[in-house]
Order: C-alpha cells, then sequence, then structure tokens
C-alpha cells in the first residue's frame, strides 16, 4: 500500500468555530485546527485576538488528502460557506480577526485562489465584488485547546444552534457527495 501524501491550506472566513465544523465533514479532510495568522504580534491568545488588537485573522489549518480532495474543491466550499464580499465581518462577527482570508502554502495555491476568484467576480456570483485577501501563509499559532472541536462538543449550545447549524446545512445541501 502506497502512503497518500498530505497538503495544508489555511483560511479564514470568521469564527473558526464555524469554519472548524464546516471542514471537519469533509471526506479527503484529516484534520482541521483553529487558531490564528496574518498578525503581528507572537503567541496571541483567543482574548487578544477577539479584540481586534493583534492583527490576526481567527483562521483553520487544514490537513487533507489531494487525492480525495483538492484545494480547489476547498475554496469551493469556503466559498460557499461564508460571505467573501463583506470586509471585516461574517454575520454579527465585526473586525479584522473575522476577515476572509486565504493564506497559499505555494504558488499553485496562489493561481488557484485567484483563478476562483476572478472566476466568481466574473459570473457575478455574488452581488458584491469579493474582499478576500489572498496572502502567503505565516505562522499559524493553534488555538487554546478549549475551541478544539467546539461544534462537536457544544452542538445545543445557542451560537452553534443559530449560527453553525446554517452553515453544515448549506454544506449538506450543496456538497452531499464530498461529506464524509
Amino acid at each position: 500500500m502506497t502512503e497518500s501524501k498530505t497538503e495544508k491550506a489555511t483560511l479564514a472566513n470568521g469564527c473558526f468555530w464555524c469554519t472548524e465544523a464546516v471542514f471537519q465533514r469533509l471526506n479527503g479532510v484529516i484534520e482541521v485546527q483553529s487558531g490564528y495568522t496574518g498578525g503581528h504580534i507572537k503567541h496571541p491568545a483567543y482574548r487578544e485576538v477577539c479584540a481586534g488588537v493583534t492583527g490576526h485573522a481567527e483562521a483553520i489549518q487544514i490537513i487533507f488528502d489531494p487525492a480525495v480532495i483538492s484545494f480547489r474543491e476547498l475554496l469551493e466550499v469556503f466559498f460557499a460557506t461564508h460571505d467573501p464580499t463583506t470586509l471585516n465581518r461574517q454575520g454579527n462577527d465585526v473586525g479584522t480577526q473575522y476577515r476572509s482570508g486565504i493564506f497559499y502554502h505555494s504558488e499553485e495555491q496562489k493561481q488557484q485562489a485567484e483563478a476562483i476568484i476572478d472566476y466568481l467576480d466574473t459570473e457575478k456570483v455574488f452581488d458584491s465584488f469579493i474582499v478576500t485577501e489572498v496572502t502567503k501563509a505565516d505562522v499559524f499559532y493553534h488555538a487554546e485547546s478549549v475551541h478544539d472541536n467546539y461544534y462537536n462538543q457544544n452542538p445545543n449550545q445557542g451560537y452553534c444552534q443559530i449560527i453553525i447549524n446554517p452553515k453544515i446545512d448549506k454544506l449538506k445541501q450543496y456538497f452531499k457527495e464530498k461529506l464524509k
């Protein structure tokens, strides 16, 4: 048996509780970690990031098997499960820490991210232009362990039911064939 090669993707599209829950459900995704990237201080803490003083985005880092799910497919889910046209905002979450961002790990990922944004804008898939930043991946700081697997451990919590459940429902509706 041959060992499959894995790749890494780092995405920011609002609260990492939401994004972790979405991407954990995809076939080919091996691991999803919540954390912080794109900021200007070392080892930020949740409270600092939420206050918007570190420059970091709440993000997820995904380890995936590209033989099962491609980076392009991850980006399709990414764009379908958040609003990439609102600058520094996702729903009630406001601030640069909730910005939409693709933090690429290779030139190929950068090209794919730019190509899908160009396509979505050209085809006017959204009512406004996409404001998702495409930035070279930098240090990714794993969030405090209380954030790990948050939705799966707290499905009855109000935030999970009101904010995350609709994202999971959309995932099931549009990407059923990609689910575990």
